[in-house]
């Protein structure tokens, strides 16, 4: 990496880039049992076509967020290979860890003989090249596309199912978001939105980002969409201190900065700062609706108790650990905070958080 704030800056840039060049998947059409059939061929986001001869019996997940769906559609255990950022999924860690330095080890998940690598657009954003090299090991990988709202976080979990010969789980599953956001935007409807801010070491969620969407739903505006900013992208105190945000939303693994701008902020002012499970926030599968509903229940408790909106003890007890990712999954094309970059993106968007007070 080049010595120096620019250097880092551009290395971020050329992520973002990378990211912002891969296609949203087209969404998925619901899949029943009857069509759950092998062999099979699909496009990816990378435009190759992914033919699975059989029903995969071994999976690796490269990524919280592939490997969180798999459990949310029953599928866990078929599941071999996991990254380190999904140790907080039950029996996580009686699976094989598959990250390596930097990213997905080549070595581990070829060595685990898979039949499929699920592959979110972050982690392929940052490390497409360790992932053409499984798929030169002859192993068939699918890379999904940026999540951009809550009906793409459905449509994938029933494309993983599909992916997987899970069909009616996923279905089910993906039917019971629907079911809750519904619930969730009924009881939002009437209610007055104040303006929320996403916020993530230095950076937001602007339009077209799963976090946004999060939040809109939940009853709030999306500052950040209001301002101009389109994806995950760097946030200025100045564009904040114009916002000025009733709300500011955080994952569990981040805090909202101690500074003038930001203390100026009605959020800080009335000590309005919602903190989601990092897990639930910035991961696009189903537990997505679980944000929601930490967010409803405190910008709008009355909505929330009106609509009986119940959040389960898994949620609720789960230990939270973020899932890296870089400016863009939820937030990748100007980057989707799907924010699962992967750890040296992590590790890149936490050293130029400073710098994100500079640029927008």
């Amino acid at each position: 990496m080049p010595d120096g704030w620019e250097g880092r800056l551009a290395v971020l840039a050329a992520v973002l880039t990378v990211m912002a060049m891969l296609p949203g998947a087209a969404a998925a059409p619901a899949a029943t049992q009857e069509d759950c059939t092998f062999p099979v061929t699909v496009t990816d986001a990378t435009g190759r076509e992914v033919t699975l001869e059989e029903d995969p019996e071994r999976v690796v997940t490269t990524n919280p967020s592939a490997a969180q769906t798999m459990w949310e559609i029953g599928a866990q255990d078929e599941v071999v290979g996991v990254s380190q950022y999904a140790a907080y999924l039950e029996g996580a860690g009686a699976k094989a860890n598959v990250s390596g330095s930097g990213g997905p080890s080549v070595e581990r998940i070829v060595a685990l003989e898979p039949d499929l690598v699920l592959v979110p657009n972050s982690t392929y954003g940052f490390a497409a090249e360790r992932i053409e090299q499984i798929r030169s090991a002859g192993i068939p990988v699918y890379v999904f596309g940026q999540p951009t709202s809550i009906e793409y976080v459905v449509e994938k979990t029933r494309l993983t199912g599909r992916l997987t010969g899970n069909c009616e789980g996923a279905d089910e599953r993906a039917t019971r978001m629907e079911e809750d956001v519904a619930r969730i935007e009924r009881a939002v409807e009437s209610v007055e939105r104040p303006v929320g801010l996403n916020y993530f070491f230095g950076f937001t969620s602007g339009e077209n980002t799963f976090i946004g969407a999060i939040m809109e739903t939940s009853g709030l505006r999306n500052g950040a969409a209001e301002a101009g900013i389109e994806g995950f992208m760097p946030i200025n105190e100045e564009t904040v201190v114009e916002m000025d945000p009733d709300w500011i939303v955080v994952p569990t693994s981040a805090s909202v900065p101690n500074t003038e701008a930001y203390n100026s902020t009605t959020a800080v002012q009335q000590d309005q700062i919602v903190q989601v499970n990092a897990n639930y926030l910035q991961q696009p599968a189903p537990r997505t609706v679980e944000a929601m509903k930490t967010i409803v229940q405190a910008a709008h408790p009355e909505a929330y108790a009106q609509a009986e909106l119940t959040t389960t003890t898994e949620a609720t007890t789960t230990e939270a650990t973020t899932e890296t990712t870089a400016p863009a999954e939820t937030t990748t094309s100007g980057g989707q905070p799907g924010f699962t970059l992967g750890a040296a993106a992590a590790a890149l968007v936490a050293a130029l958080a400073l710098l994100a007070r500079r640029s927008r």
